[in-house]
């Protein structure tokens, strides 16, 4: 398949990259820089939310895949990133004539959630699936919160710990997650281009574990090598403190983040869970930094 990715040169995109290259795909990563990509995926440098740049990136594809997301910002920053480029990429999706779409999405999205992130992530996703048809099929991932090699968040905290003075304060330390490997996220992606009984579902993605955000962090630092003692922080602690930080230019922790953790970030009874714990891999590459 002919494949064009939105949002492809991050942590999970290049992850994907490289499984999607493994099973004998084109690729197509869309981005506002040109740098260095993996070897036979074609770059199309542009901005993805001009109409123009959508038209040229999807010419004679047969899927897409939406992968950009932001953590942090306001109302609009969130509403244009989650809304109205889901939106966008689907309709031109339609207009192309591209017949698959897969739409990465949160774990927890609502257009009646807690914060800014699962609102607008809610509302992109149910935009996404208003576009779907007989001509566009359309699936959403809904991940826990990833995993792996290059990834923010457990090399964050273990950069944390290897830092604190013997004790870490955590925000939100009962907050709950289910830990989900990048390359297990982009093997389900990857089957379900392929598959047309994914039309329409919403897949929830977790580990096989669930943790506390302190089991994690607590986690973390064994990983890693840096054993430090972990105690929650006071919730008004807290609220104050992302309200200094989220005024920094890449934040560590903002109010709405502490929104986002008001809601459990795992999987319903039930639902198949992905099989890489993170015992398994984090600790090789946590010890290298």
């Amino acid at each position: 398949m002919k494949i064009t990715l939105f949002g492809g040169s991050g942590f999970v995109g290049r992850a994907l990259c490289e499984c999607l290259l493994a099973r004998g795909h084109r690729l197509r990563v869309v981005t506002r820089n040109a740098g260095r990509s993996l070897a036979g995926v074609e770059q199309h440098v542009g901005d993805p939310a001009t109409e123009d740049c959508r038209r040229h990136a999807l010419a004679g594809q047969d899927a897409a895949i939406n992968l950009i997301g932001i953590l942090h910002g306001d109302e609009a920053a969130m509403a244009g990133a989650h809304v109205a480029l889901p939106e966008a990429v689907a309709a031109s999706c339609r207009e192309a004539g591209v017949p698959v779409l897969l739409h990465m999405s949160a774990l927890g999205a609502d257009p009646a959630g807690p914060s800014r992130y699962l609102r607008s992530k809610g509302r992109g996703e149910n935009a996404a699936h208003a576009a779907a048809g007989p001509h566009l099929r359309v699936t959403s991932f809904r991940p826990s919160v990833i995993f792996g090699p290059g990834d923010d968040f457990t090399r964050r905290f273990a950069r944390l710990l290897r830092l604190a003075p013997g004790m870490l304060l955590l925000p939100m330390a009962h907050a709950r997650f289910a830990p989900v490997f990048v390359e297990d996220v982009a093997r389900v992606m990857a089957d379900a281009l392929t598959d047309p009984t994914a039309a329409g579902r919403r897949l929830d993605l977790c580990g096989p574990t669930e943790y506390s955000l302190i089991e994690l962090v607590r986690r973390i630092g064994e990983l890693a090598g840096h054993r430090r003692l972990v105690l929650p922080m006071p919730y008004l602690l807290a609220r104050a403190a992302a309200g200094i930080m989220e005024r920094l230019p890449n934040p560590p922790l903002t109010r709405d983040n502490l929104d986002s953790m008001a809601r459990d970030s795992v999987c319903p009874t039930g639902c198949p869970r992905q099989l890489t714990a993170l015992e398994t891999v984090a600790g090789a590459y946590l010890r290298r930094g």
